[in-house]
Formats: structure tokens, C-alpha cells, sequence
């Protein structure tokens, strides 16, 4: 089982109030460069975005509607890509469900209604029956949403997120993977802000996030 990066963080944050805005990233400081970049499925001048999140994770739940913000803003610049941390293994039910909802085209639909049930309703999607049974009570046809849950394309996706995570290098969530090869993350920008305000650190990584999308670009 991985640990969350970010968690470890937890003790440290109410050390010091004191922010700094990381106007000018650099790497290693505010991202770290992979030395075997990714292949990237965005066409022409975008720059393909990857967030890779898990629902229950607290920090992945209060990043996103600032991140929804983001995505909005830079519109047309980005292809938005989101992979589902696999954290308790290649049958990590959150993920699995993430898949399902993506081969049905139903996550515009559905996303913030997961993380309610979590955060808000105190729903544990801890099995496969828990996750069907949730998805049929909130306005998925059972048969469609069981059927895709054990399709095999879902299940090789399901099985192969353990060897994308170890492509890009990611050992927690949320990170942020942009243009294949700039890796970044809350956790890791705060090694520069040093806020105990989360909506603050946020904000600091969004801007990491804009100056990364901007280099990027440079290179289409």
C-alpha cells in the first residue's frame, strides 16, 4: 500500500504561516522534470494535463472544485486527462468505479457526486457491492453500470494503472503530470510556500500549473 505524500505533511503544516508566491517555478524546487518523459495524446498546440487523484482522499477533495476552476480558465490550452490512484492494488475499488464512470461517458455527470458520498455522506466504496449499489441509487441503470464495471477493457485499464503510475513516477495524490514530463503537487509546492492555508497552497500549485502549461506550450 502506498502512503500519501501529502499526509505526511499534515504535522508540518500548522508550523509556519508565512507564504511566498512561487512566480517563477523551478525544477526540483516547485516540480521535478522526469528524466524519461511520457508519450502525450494531445493534438497540435495543447498540452496535455494529467491529474492523478484518489476520492477519498481528503486533499484530492477539497483541490477540486480550484482545479475545475483552472480547467475552465485555460480552456482550449489543455487536454485534461484524470487517472484514479490505485491505492490498495490492482482491484482498488475507487479506481475501478472511476473507470466504469469514464467508459460510460458519465463523469461529468458523477465526479462530484462520488466525492459527496465520501466526504460528505460517509459512504466507504470499500467493495465491489458497495460501489453498485451506490451507483444504482444515484441515477446509473444497474445492468449498464454492472456489465461496464466487469467488462474487459475496464478490467485491463484497471490492471494497468499500477504500471502508468510507475511510468510518471507518482507516489501520492493529488499530483499534477503536465505535458508528459513536469511532475508537481501540492505537497511539493509547499516546500516553497510554507502556508498553513490550504485554499492558499492550492492557489500556489494552480500557479505552478500555469507556468508549467506556458513552458510546455513554448514547445508545440
Amino acid at each position: 500500500m502506498r502512503s500519501l505524500r501529502f499526509a505526511l505533511l499534515a504535522a508540518s503544516l500548522i508550523a509556519s504561516t508565512a507564504f511566498a508566491s512561487p512566480t517563477d517555478p523551478k525544477s526540483g524546487v516547485e516540480y521535478v522534470t522526469l528524466a524519461q518523459p511520457q508519450p502525450v495524446q494531445a493534438a497540435g498546440k495543447k498540452v496535455e494535463v494529467i491529474e492523478f487523484f484518489m476520492y477519498h482522499c481528503p486533499h484530492c477533495n477539497a483541490l477540486e472544485p480550484q482545479f475545475e476552476q483552472w480547467v475552465k480558465k485555460q480552456g482550449d490550452n489543455i487536454v485534461l486527462k484524470r487517472v484514479h490512484f490505485p491505492f490498495t492494488g490492482p482491484n482498488d475499488p475507487e479506481a475501478h468505479l472511476y473507470l466504469t464512470l469514464e467508459a460510460m461517458g458519465k463523469v461529468d455527470e458523477m465526479h462530484a457526486k462520488v466525492f459527496k458520498a465520501i466526504h460528505q455522506d460517509r459512504i466507504r466504496m470499500k467493495d465491489d457491492a458497495t460501489v453498485i449499489d451506490w451507483a444504482s441509487r444515484n441515477g446509473l441503470d444497474r445492468a449498464a453500470f454492472t456489465n461496464t464495471w466487469n467488462s474487459f477493457g475496464v478490467m485491463t485499464k484497471l490492471r494497468g494503472l499500477n504500471r502508468i503510475v510507475e511510468a510518471y513516477k507518482v507516489d501520492g495524490a493529488p499530483t499534477i503530470v503536465i505535458d508528459g514530463k513536469y511532475q508537481t503537487s501540492p505537497a511539493k509546492v509547499y516546500e516553497t510556500v510554507k502556508t498553513n492555508s490550504e485554499p492558499q497552497l492550492f492557489a500556489a500549485t494552480l500557479q505552478v500549473l500555469d507556468a508549467l502549461v506556458a513552458k510546455a506550450a513554448k514547445t508545440k
